[in-house]
């Protein structure tokens, strides 16, 4: 059983966030799924790693293609096929607890100036720390990135 790592967005998007998270994790060999709950905000996503190949190319795919089973960083709304050892939730996107044991990392990342959003993520924290999995809450308030609390 993996960390569930909390990124409180004050300064950076998720893009920005889940583009560093993914190389790191791209880098020690790991398959990563990216889940969200808004399509739009995916295929702006999708669109923009095909994009710009030069800040960093990550191979990935979209949910519902031919090969999701083979895709390094799948990007969709649904469970990650793809034998995620890391799950980044963006848009309140959910994960079972079940599923969060299983990896290796789950990210939630969760925008300050949204207060829907920060509950939502108070909800999660509550939820996957009383179920026994172990939790960190990153905030960049600060200018960096910076842990505030554990659990676990």
């Amino acid at each position: 059983m993996g960390t569930v790592m909390f990124y409180h967005l004050t300064r950076s998007s998720a893009e920005q966030t889940a583009r560093v998270l993914i190389s790191r994790a791209m880098a020690q060999g790991w398959r990563l799924m990216i889940r969200g709950t808004q399509e739009a905000e995916l295929n702006r996503l999708d669109a923009r790693l095909w994009a710009t190949p030069e800040v960093s190319f990550l191979p990935h795919g979209r949910e519902g293609g031919p090969h999701d089973r083979r895709q390094p960083l799948l990007i969709g709304t649904g469970p990650a096929t793809n034998g995620a050892q890391g799950i980044i939730l963006i848009d309140g996107a959910e994960v079972e607890q079940s599923e969060a044991e299983r990896m290796e990392r789950v990210w939630i990342l969760f925008d300050a100036d949204n207060p829907d959003r920060l509950t939502h993520a108070r909800g999660q924290w509550k939820r996957l720390t009383d179920a026994g999995l172990p939790a960190q809450y990153w905030s960049e308030e600060s200018g960096k990135w910076e842990k505030k609390a554990e659990k676990g």
